[in-house]
C-alpha cells in the first residue's frame, strides 16, 4: 500500500508538525506533499525523518517560502494541482486547504483536522477587524477572496472519506460547517518532558506567542490591577503593545529556551490561559508539572482541564483548574481570588495524572489503530 501525507505548509516546528512527527513515527514510508516547505534540516529530521516534500508552484513564487500567506487566493488552485493518483491511502493534516486535495474513488482519504479555516469561518469578523481589512480597496479584495475561499472550502467537504478532529470542540465545527461527523483523537503532548514540580514560588505564569487571539493583553491588564506577580513568556507582534499595559508586578521575559520555560512553569502557583483554543497544548504541559490552570472556560480547555467556575463552588482534589466565564479582566480577577481561596485543595499528583491522558504514546497507538480499522473496513467494501 502506497501512502501519501499532505500537510498545509512546513515552516515551523509547532503543534500540527508534532502530529506529523507522530504520523512518521507510526509509518516511515509516507511520500510527503505540501503547499510550501521551508523547514530547517534539524526540524526536517525530526518531523519528516529527513525526507523531502513535493511542493506546489507557490514554493517558487517571489518570497513564496516566507510570505506564502500573501498567496492565499491561490491556495485552492495549488492544492488541487498536486498529483496523488499513485497512492491508495492519503492522510491530510489540515487547518487550511490540505483536506481539499483531489482524490479518486479507489483511494481512501482520511483528514486529520486541527480546525476548519478559522479566518474564513468563525474568526472571519475578528480577523478582518484586527488586520484592518474592514474598509478600503485592499479590505474589499481581502473580503472577496475570503468569501471565495469559504465557497471552495464548503464545496470540498466530501473529498475526505473520513474526518478526525483534534477535539470535540473542532468536531462540532466540522459538523456545523461541513455537516460531517468526525472521530475525535486528541493531539500528542510531550508530557514526559514536563516533570512534577517539587517547589512552588509566589508567582503566576503564562506562555504564548503574542498575537491578538491569545489574549495576553487581557491577562496582563488583569494582573496589573492587582499586586500579584505574573511572569509572561513569549514574544510576537503584540509585544510592545502588551508591555505598555504591564505594571511593575508583571515581568515580560520575551522568548526563553525550553529548559528555562519548564522551570518557570514548574515553580508557578498557576498557569493562566485566556484564549479560546481548538485544543491548547500549553495548559496540558503546565498540568504535566502538577501546576493548576486558570483558563477561559470555552473551547478545548473544557476538554483538557478538569475545572470548575467560581459560581459552581465545588473544588475537589480531582480538579486541575479554575475557569473564568468571560474574556474580560474582571472575570479573570474573580477567578484568581477564587483560586487563592481554594489553592490548598489542588493535588499536584492528580493534576499530572490528568495531563498524561494526552501523551505521545497514547496518541500514536490510538491513531494507528483508528487508521488501520478505517482502512480495513474500506478495503472490505472495495
Amino acid at each position: 500500500m502506497k501512502k501519501a501525507l499532505i500537510h498545509d505548509w512546513y515552516t515551523v516546528y509547532g503543534g500540527a508538525e508534532r502530529c506529523v512527527e507522530s504520523f512518521t513515527n507510526i509509518w516511515d514510508d509516507f511520500d510527503h506533499f505540501s503547499l510550501i516547505d521551508n523547514l530547517s534540516q534539524e526540524h526536517r529530521d525530526i518531523i519528516l525523518k529527513g525526507k523531502q516534500t513535493k511542493n506546489t508552484f507557490i514554493q517558487n513564487l517571489p518570497f513564496g517560502k516566507t510570505k506564502y500567506r500573501n498567496y492565499l487566493p491561490l491556495f485552492p488552485l495549488a492544492i488541487e494541482e498536486l498529483d496523488l493518483t499513485d497512492y491508495e491511502l492519503i492522510i491530510s493534516s489540515s487547518s487550511s486547504v490540505a483536506k481539499g486535495v483531489l482524490t479518486r474513488p479507489n483511494q481512501l482519504h482520511i483528514s486529520y483536522v486541527y480546525s476548519p479555516v478559522r479566518y474564513a469561518w468563525d474568526l472571519y469578523s475578528q480577523y478582518i477587524k484586527e488586520e484592518g481589512l474592514d474598509k478600503g480597496i485592499k479590505g474589499l479584495f481581502a473580503r472577496y477572496f475570503l468569501f471565495k475561499l469559504r465557497l471552495w472550502d464548503f464545496s470540498t467537504a466530501n473529498r475526505p472519506d473520513h474526518y478526525i478532529a483534534i477535539s470535540n470542540f473542532v468536531a462540532k465545527r466540522i459538523k456545523k460547517i461541513y455537516n460531517k461527523e468526525a472521530i475525535v483523537i486528541y493531539p500528542p503532548v510531550d508530557t514526559k518532558s514536563f516533570t512534577l514540580a517539587t517547589e512552588t514560588k509566589d508567582y503566576y505564569i503564562t506562555c504564548s506567542r503574542m498575537v491578538p487571539y491569545k489574549k495576553i493583553d487581557l491577562i496582563v491588564d488583569a494582573f496589573s490591577r492587582t499586586n500579584k506577580k505574573l511572569i509572561v513568556v513569549g514574544d510576537g507582534p503584540d509585544y510592545k503593545k502588551i508591555k505598555k499595559l504591564a505594571n511593575s508586578n508583571v515581568e515580560l521575559k520575551g522568548y526563553v529556551e525550553k529548559e528555562e520555560m519548564q522551570v518557570l512553569i514548574k515553580q508557578a502557583r498557576a498557569f493562566i490561559f485566556a484564549a479560546e483554543e481548538d485544543f491548547g497544548i500549553a495548559p496540558i504541559e503546565a498540568q504535566a508539572c502538577g501546576v493548576p490552570v486558570i483558563a477561559y472556560g470555552k473551547g478545548g480547555a473544557l476538554e483538557t482541564i478538569k475545572g470548575v467556575f467560581p459560581s459552581e463552588n465545588n473544588v475537589s482534589e480531582a480538579m486541575t483548574g479554575i475557569f473564568f466565564e468571560d474574556q474580560e479582566a474582571d472575570s479573570l480577577i474573580n477567578a484568581l481570588k477564587y483560586f487563592e481561596d481554594n489553592e490548598a485543595r489542588f493535588n499536584k499528583i492528580e493534576i499530572r495524572k490528568n495531563a498524561k491522558r494526552f501523551s505521545v504514546e497514547r496518541f500514536e497507538l490510538e491513531f494507528k489503530e483508528t487508521i488501520e480499522e478505517l482502512y480495513k473496513n474500506w478495503k472490505e467494501n472495495q
